[in-house]
């Protein structure tokens, strides 16, 4: 007798779990970092420019946003919050918009856009705001120092991303409403630079918000990096004339999440298809022996491969799971 559905129910069964897991958070600890006031950006609208003068009036404006920022974290007492914009206000950094209700939105250019020939938009996945920002710049950071000064990296945290272990991250909600943030952006990047091929690097979550904004999206690669799934079947569901790129290592706890989506009543939780599975037809790159936040790491496989693609070079392929010796 088939095994397949003791399988299912296994999987329906593990799914359930982590729903519950997640409902079992306490709604202060969700609530907690946007709480924390910041006054409405000045700096508004879409860059007119991406010459090397109007770039950098756009940075000097979003800096004294964040400093703005700063300032209403340290008068309510968040100290915590209060560093971090501190770093984040450092006339080194270049950021084209800056947000801080609500936890924080931001979108920082890493390497000089003007003279970019590629570009990278890093699409961060659960657990990312103001307070863990530099999670993402490391990552952005890392991916620009493979990819060499002719590039630039964008940490676009252009949405409020889902509490790392909460409902949120097992539904589509917020992947929804960011879709279209990064669809506009992109469309803006392209007015900018409309020569330059760009990329996207869509981590965990992050994949879902890519896999929801990818449908005519004009990029070269959309690449999937420790993906729960997209919420679709396939890559040709995606409708998207970029390639599509998966890579999960061998040490992911992703791995283990069920692989579905489930109706429910008033939702439906769990993503689909695994990305890395012959069923998605996605191409697969070597990711290695890491794991689910170690796709970005300087110096390993997965960025190496991750870099060649944006690059437009070769990368090595295995099969889902396997380990890189």
């Amino acid at each position: 007798m088939s095994s397949h559905p003791h399988r299912g129910r296994l999987r329906r069964g593990l799914l359930a779990a982590l729903v519950a897991a997640s409902v079992a958070v306490p709604t202060a600890a969700v609530a907690g970092p946007a709480a924390v006031p910041a006054p409405a950006p000045t700096v508004r609208g879409p860059l007119r420019s991406a010459a090397p003068e109007a770039l950098a009036a756009r940075y000097a404006a979003t800096r004294a946003d964040i400093g703005a920022a700063e300032r209403a974290a340290a008068d309510h007492g968040d100290r915590k919050r209060a560093a971090a914009l501190h770093v984040m206000a450092d006339p080194v950094r270049r950021f084209l918009s800056f947000d801080g209700r609500d936890g924080g939105r931001s979108v920082e250019i890493i390497g000089d856009l003007s003279h970019a020939e590629r570009i990278a938009v890093l699409v961060p996945g659960a657990g990312i705001g103001v307070d863990h920002y530099w999670r993402l710049r490391n990552g952005a950071s890392a991916l620009h120092s493979e990819l060499g000064e002719r590039s630039a990296v964008v940490a676009w945290l252009g949405y409020e991303t889902p509490t790392t272990v909460s409902p949120t991250s097992v539904t589509s909600g917020r992947a929804d409403e960011a879709a279209p943030e990064l669809r506009y952006f992109i469309g803006e990047l392209r007015r900018l630079k409309p020569a330059v091929q760009t990329s996207l690097v869509c981590h965990s979550y992050g994949s879902v918000v890519c896999a929801g904004a990818a449908r005519g999206l004009r990029v070269a690669d959309i690449i999937l990096c420790g993906s729960p799934g997209t919420g679709y079947g396939n890559v040709a569901d995606l409708h998207t004339p970029a390639t599509v790129w998966a890579g999960r290592g061998s040490d992911d706890w992703i791995a283990d999440v069920p692989h579905m989506k489930l109706q429910l009543p008033f939702t439906e939780i769990g993503f689909a298809t695994d990305p890395v599975s012959p069923e998605f037809g996605a191409e697969i790159f070597a990711a290695g022996d890491g794991g689910h936040s170690d796709y970005l790491k300087p110096g390993s496989l997965p960025l190496k491969n991750i870099a060649r693609i944006v690059a437009g070079t070769a990368v090595s392929a295995e099969l889902p799971g396997e380990r890189h010796a």
